[in-house]
């Protein structure tokens, strides 16, 4: 399988991914040989105890840590520039004593947004999603969670697509962004909105007029769309978004 530029395989860790910011990848879809499973907490869990839940769920499995592939957490209340890249920059340190970030290039894709209605104490992981050994032909994928602004640039405040407008037109412009993003990290990862079992768009917008045109008609919303009401993770953006196909689902209980 040729490898697209804009993306690497971590062979350790069965897969490939976009080539994102030092905190998370752009997506990551399963290579030959492997597939995808996601896993829900019943509970979000603290982030220092919800890393040891994963290493203790990759162990019964057999699995080292490098099979990690993506995160999903929520925070509190959306952060400064400033903050997102403080809480980054700690977050990151697990995942380099794991053994997933080489030479400061980090192939994990990431979901992090913070709920409007009843937040979290403190950050937690949602869930995580990582790869098994597998026969099958697709094996699944995982593309990260991203707003209405490129990433990878000094900041967000000063490239953030229509900041602060919530008007009809400055959210359709703002998922028109994010949704043609959306669609670059899936043609990167060789799938399209068609391979998707799940999409997500996180907002406390109200979006509902767009869903027809913008979502519903462009082929995204196949198998529906899941809205959660939650903020992306820096306070000037408005919408987030995430898409995926994982083979297997599991949730944990306490």
């Amino acid at each position: 399988m040729s490898t697209p530029r804009g993306t690497s395989v971590f062979t350790d860790g069965g897969y490939r991914y976009v080539e994102g910011v030092f905190q998370y990848s752009g997506g990551v879809a399963a290579q030959p040989g492997h597939a995808i499973e996601r896993a829900v907490f019943h509970r979000g869990l603290p982030l220092a105890a919800g890393f040891e839940a994963i290493q203790a769920h990759l162990g019964r499995l057999g699995r080292d840590t490098t099979a990690l592939c993506a995160l999903e957490l929520r925070i509190p209340a959306p952060l400064s520039d400033e903050g997102f890249l403080a809480f980054n920059r700690d977050y990151v340190g697990t995942l380099e004593r794991w053994g997933l970030i080489r030479d400061g290039v980090n192939p994990v894709a990431r979901t992090n947004v913070c709920p409007a209605f009843d937040p979290p104490a403190g950050p937690v992981v949602h869930a995580f999603s990582y790869t098994v050994p597998s026969t099958l032909a697709h094996g699944g994928f995982i593309v990260a969670g991203s707003g209405e602004a490129p990433e990878g640039r000094a900041n967000y405040r000063d490239h953030v697509i229509r900041p602060g407008d919530t008007s009809a037109e400055g959210l359709r412009e703002k998922v028109r962004f994010v949704m043609a993003e959306m669609g670059r990290r899936l043609r990167l990862l060789g799938m399209d909105w068609a391979d998707a079992t799940s999409v997500q768009a996180y907002t406390v917008a109200d979006i509902g007029f767009l869903l027809r045109d913008e979502l519903v008609l462009t082929g995204a919303a196949r198998q529906g769309l899941c809205w959660h009401h939650c903020r992306p993770p820096v306070a000037v953006l408005d919408y987030e978004m995430d898409v995926r196909g994982p083979v297997r689902e599991l949730h944990l209980r306490d």
